[in-house]
C-alpha cells in the first residue's frame, strides 16, 4: 500500500512538472530575444538614409518650384517615406518575396521609425531660427538638416530598439534576410 501511495505521489510529480515545463514554454513562447544597440543602430541608420534622400530631394524640387515652406515640406515627408519604404521594399523583394508581401512587410518594419524621424526631424528645422527660410546655397540649410538628422537618428534608435526587441520593426525584416 505504501509502495502504492509512492508510485502515485511520483507520479503527480512528475505530472505538475510536465504541466510546469509546458506553462514555461508557453509564458516565453512569443518572446523575443533582446535587441542589441548595434541592430537598432543599423535599422535607424538604414531608415534614415531613405528619409534624408526624400528630405533633401523635397527640398530642391520645392526649391526649384519656388514653391512655399508648407508644400515643400509636406513633399519631403512623403518622399521621406517613399525612399524609406522603397529600401527596405528592395531587400525584401532580393529574397524572392512576392510584390505584396513585401510591402507588407516594409510597411510593418518602417512606418514607426519613419515617423518619429520624420517629427523630430521636422521639429528641429521648424523651431531653428531661419532654417525654413534658407535656400539650398546657404550654409544653414544643410548644417541645420544635418544637425536635425542626426538629433532624429539618437530619438529614433531606442524607438528601434524597443520594436525590434518585441519581433516588430525591422525584426520583421530580418525573417527576409536569410
Amino acid at each position: 500500500m505504501q509502495h502504492e501511495a509512492q508510485a502515485a505521489e511520483h507520479t503527480a510529480h512528475a505530472h505538475h512538472h510536465e504541466a510546469h515545463a509546458h506553462h514555461e514554454a508557453h509564458a516565453h513562447h512569443g518572446h523575443h530575444a533582446p535587441a542589441s544597440w548595434s541592430m537598432a543602430a543599423q535599422a535607424t541608420l538604414h531608415c534614415l538614409t531613405g528619409c534624408a534622400i526624400g528630405e533633401v530631394l523635397g527640398m530642391i524640387v520645392g526649391t526649384a518650384f519656388g514653391w512655399g515652406n508648407l508644400p515643400t515640406m509636406v513633399l519631403a515627408i512623403v518622399l521621406a517615406f517613399f525612399f524609406g519604404y522603397s529600401l527596405t521594399l528592395r531587400g525584401v523583394l532580393k529574397a524572392g518575396v512576392d510584390f505584396r508581401t513585401a510591402f507588407k512587410v516594409a510597411l510593418a518594419a518602417d512606418t514607426l521609425s519613419i515617423a518619429v524621424m520624420e517629427l523630430i526631424d521636422n521639429g528641429v528645422i521648424l523651431v531653428w531660427p531661419s532654417a525654413m527660410d534658407a535656400t539650398l546655397t546657404d550654409a544653414l540649410f544643410w548644417v541645420s538638416l544635418a544637425i536635425s538628422l542626426v538629433i532624429a537618428f539618437v530619438v529614433t534608435t531606442p524607438v528601434n530598439k524597443w520594436t525590434i526587441g518585441r519581433g516588430k520593426g525591422h525584426a520583421v525584416v530580418h525573417q527576409y534576410h536569410h
